[in-house]
Formats: structure tokens, sequence, C-alpha cells
């Protein structure tokens, strides 16, 4: 994944494929022009000359969730529309389950797409203009649709209303509040504080409000949860072009894999996410810190903080850039910018909470994810796993394992961060590569990993060399972390022959990268050769 993973030219076997040569990149979020549109340039040429493929696939794809998404997304549970109407039936029985199906349908057209526009990228048909528009134009349907995979924007709102109705967030659940906020919440969450940041409750708290003004319209409160989070992609997308080329990447690769990413288009949007607001802060953030803005740099990241807690491992980070940035002693230089941040740290943070009118109560709820229990942690997969193999030696409960493999898994998460953060004490784009790797290994190695706690780290090592290799396992990864959550929102992680055939079509997605036969089925196919490196 990251610039470890770039392959070395090698000499082809044979019978191999072989690999093209290395041309220019197009210019950053650019593409070849065209000399048909020269004087006189067209829509489609501004936008980079998409391939109309891959783009017209991938909205059909997300038209086919807008539309299943009502009736097998995270609908409301009194629909002002479908409701008591003739629609109805597509919330329940046979129709939801038709819903579903074509929510289904649309991942895998979505998955479709997404690879075809890989293979265009590889080959360098296409810059990154063109990625990014084909990208936005597949998140459009996701504006205005029901959450999808996921219910967690209705917890939003519901902490945001807690304190307009005199709660405090970091005590109580949204059960303390019945309503219509409350009615729409997973049951699991019902009597759970929230374990964000004071900033992401007063970003929510003044969108609850908003939406109390506008009649208690739930509709509206997810379209509009949405486009607030939709404020962090905004801010990622600008800064890709420069971090990209700071960190070495090629800007239409990045944009494929964090931005076109099904992951990105389908759970973070489609889901509203709030970590869509944690990558864009972090994102510039690092970028201002390679600019030497370096208080700008610790106040943005800290807002990242103040949005969710799990940012704040970019910190330290931050801070070697900015002592890569002084001369002297790298002790003493360590002390100044050191001290430095964390005087920035304590006043952002601390105006962050005064303005939501909130106190330190949020760092005890930091232990709710730990009440999800999947095996997509790492620490709690391989607790799982010795579970059942000594289930015929050993009769006891799984919790014990758990208890001890995150306890285990806590302690190489730290012992990971810090040798990134020694290794990257020089400071310069080395650290913000590292600090990706450490939000990776948090994500990984924390006691609850959700699909889209992936993007905390991805949103940075996108931007770093890919080997062609290295991105048919991101391809993998990123389908089958699609389909590890129902449409509904509940967890898919536990039905194993369906997780097997998902297993089975994302290794042929991200065969059929680099293979445009990857089954071998047609002797008269040509196969197109890719680059063995990426960027």
């Amino acid at each position: 994944m990251t610039g470890e993973m770039t392959a070395q030219p090698t000499r082809p076997a044979a019978g191999s494929e072989t690999t093209l040569p290395e041309p220019a990149d197009a210019p950053v979020l650019s593409a070849p022009a065209d000399p048909t549109t020269a004087g006189r340039p067209g829509l489609r040429a501004r936008l980079g000359n998409p391939p109309p493929g891959p783009l017209w696939l991938g909205f059909g794809a997300s038209v086919l969730l807008l539309v299943g998404g009502t009736g097998g997304g995270g609908t409301l549970i009194h629909d002002p529309i479908l409701t008591n109407s003739a629609l109805g039936f597509w919330r329940y029985g046979h129709g939801r389950e038709l819903a579903t199906a074509l929510m289904y349908l649309g991942v895998v057209l979505m998955a479709w797409a997404w690879v075809k526009l890989g293979r265009e990228v590889l080959a360098r048909r296409v810059g990154g203009r063109a990625v990014l528009s084909t990208a936005v134009l597949w998140m459009l349907p996701m504006l205005v649709s029901p959450p999808l995979f996921t219910r967690d924007p209705y917890s939003y709102l519901a902490q945001g209303a807690l304190p307009l109705f005199g709660f405090d967030p970091y005590a109580v659940g949204p059960e303390a509040m019945p309503g219509v906020f409350t009615d729409n919440v997973h049951y699991f969450w019902q009597d759970t504080p929230a374990p964000y940041g004071p900033l992401f409750i007063l970003v929510a708290k003044a969108w609850a409000w908003v939406t109390i003004q506008l009649g208690s319209n739930m509709i509206v409160g997810i379209i509009g949860t949405r486009l607030i989070m939709c404020i962090g992609l905004a801010l990622l997308i600008w800064t890709m072009p420069e971090l990209t080329r700071r960190l070495g990447g090629r800007p239409s690769v990045a944009l494929w894999v964090v931005i076109a990413n099904p992951v990105m288009v389908i759970h973070l949007v489609g889901g509203a996410h709030n970590d869509l607001l944690l990558v864009g802060l972090l994102s510039v953030g690092c970028l201002a810190a390679l600019n030497r803005r370096h208080v700008l740099a610790v106040a943005l990241v800290t807002l990242a903080m103040a949005t969710k807690a799990s940012a704040g491992v970019a910190l330290p980070f931050i801070v070697l850039i900015w002592v890569g940035h002084l001369e002297g002693p790298w002790f003493r230089r360590l002390v100044r910018a050191g001290s430095a941040g964390v005087a920035v740290f304590l006043a952002v943070f601390t105006a962050c909470s005064l303005a939501a009118q909130v106190g330190l109560g949020w760092l005890p709820a930091l232990s709710a994810p730990s009440m999800i229990v999947n095996w997509l942690s790492i620490p709690t997969g391989i607790a799982q796993l010795l579970h059942t193999a000594l289930a015929g030696v050993v009769t006891s409960s799984p919790q014990p394992y758990i208890n001890v493999l995150r306890v285990i898994g806590g302690i190489v998460m730290v012992a990971i961060i810090a040798w990134n953060w020694w290794k990257a004490r020089e400071g310069g784009p080395d650290a913000v590569r590292r600090a990706g790797i450490a939000l990776l290994a948090v994500a990984l190695l924390s006691p609850a990993t959700l699909p889209w706690y992936l993007s905390w780290g991805l949103a940075i090592l996108a931007m770093v060399p890919w080997s062609a290799r290295g991105l048919q396992w991101l391809v993998f990864g990123s389908l089958f972390l699609m389909v590890a959550y129902y449409p509904s929102g509940e967890t898919a992680l536990y039905n194993w022959p369906f997780l097997i055939v998902c297993a089975l079509l994302a290794a042929l997605a991200a065969r059929s990268l680099l293979r445009p036969d990857p089954l071998g089925l047609s002797r008269t196919a040509r196969r197109k050769p890719v680059p063995a490196r990426a960027a």
C-alpha cells in the first residue's frame, strides 16, 4: 500500500505480460489535450474527457443505490413520503427484498465501473481531472439518498439535539430524549453517550437546531448532515494535487484510490460518516505543515481530533515536521516545537469545548466503540479464532480471549506508532506518510474496526507511490469492506457463505484490474498490458 510496495522493474518471463513504458503523467488534475476541442473546449473537455464507459456505468449504479436505498437502506421509521402511500410496499416484505437486491446490483456495477476506471488510470489514458469528474458524478445521487449501509447519521442528529433539550451528550444516550430524533437511532446506540469530540458536537448541535426549525424534517436533516460531512471531502480533494506531489505519488492514481473508491462513494458519502470531516481537516493540516505554516497545521489537526479522537495520532508527526524546519540540536528543536504545539493544541481544543459548551466527558465515552465486537479488528478477530479453535478443549466465554488480545493489540499499536514516529524524526514528507501508517494501524488494531475507519490512513497513503500489485490488493480489500455490512446497517460479518462468495468476487475484480479477461474465457481476447508501477 505504501511506498515500500512499489514493484521493481523486472524482465518479463516467457509468456508473461509485458509492461508499458512509463510516459510522463498528465498534468495535475488534467487530461491530455484533445485537438478537436482546441480553442472551443466543451463541457467534456473541461471535465478532463472522462471515459464514458466507467462514467455512466458508475452513475447508473449510484441511481440504483438511491432507488434501492429508499426501501432497503437505513430508512426512517416513519417516512413522510413512502409511509401510507402507494409506494409504501417498497419498505416492507417482498418490496424491501427487491430494494435490497437493487442495492447489491448497484454495488456490483459500481465495483465494475471503478475497476474499468482503474485500467484507464494504469494505462495513463486519463488524468486526474477525468478521475475526479467521474467520481463526482457517481456521488451526486448519493447526496439525496437515505443513509446507506449504516444508521449513524441519525445518531449524529440525536447527539446534536440532546444539548438543545438540556441533556449532556457525554452523559446520556439518545434514549433520554424520546421523539423523532431518537426513534431512528439504531438500538445498539440508544443508551450510549456520544464518543465524538467537541467540534463535532458543536456542528451536530447547530444542524439539529436548523432541523428543528424546519419542523424536525428528518429527510432534510440527513441530507444536510451529509452535505456538512462533504466539506471534509472537498478539503481532501483540494489538498490532493500538491500533497500527492510532495509524497511522490501520481494525482490520477491517488484520486482513483481514495475519491473514486466505492468505500468513499457508498460508505462515506452515502453513509454520511463524520470520518469525512476528519480526513479533510487532517489533509489540510499535513499540507500546511509541509508549507511551514506550523501553528495552522497543529490547529487544523487539533480540529480533526476534536471531531474524532483518532486523528490525534497524527499530532506528534506534525510536530516532527516543525522540528525539521528549525535549526539547532535535534532534542532542543523537539522541545521548542513540542512546547509550541502543546500550547496551540490546548488553545484550540479549549475554544472548541467552550463553544460547544461541553467538558471532557467525551474521554470516558471513547470506550463506546469497544462494545462493537467484530473480526475486522485484528485483535478481536484473533481472539474469536482462538476461542473457536479451543472450544472443544476449554469451555469458556469468548470475552476473556477478547480482553487479552485487545490489550496485546494495544501494545502492538503503540509500538508501531512509536517506531514510525522515531523513523520520521527528520520530518518532511516522510513524517506525513508515516502518520498515515500510524492511523491505519489504529484503525486495524483498535478494539473495534468499521469499514470506513480505514479511510483515516488511506486518505494519506493514497498519495504515495503505488505498485500495480498493491492496487490489486486495494481493490480486493475495498470491495470486501463494501459488503461487511448489510444495506440496512446491520453487520454481515458472520454470514460466512455470503462472505465467501463476496471474497471470491472481490478477488476476481482485483485480478481483472490487470487482466480484462481474468478467467481466460476468451482465447481471442487481447489482454491489455499494464505498467508494473502505478506511480
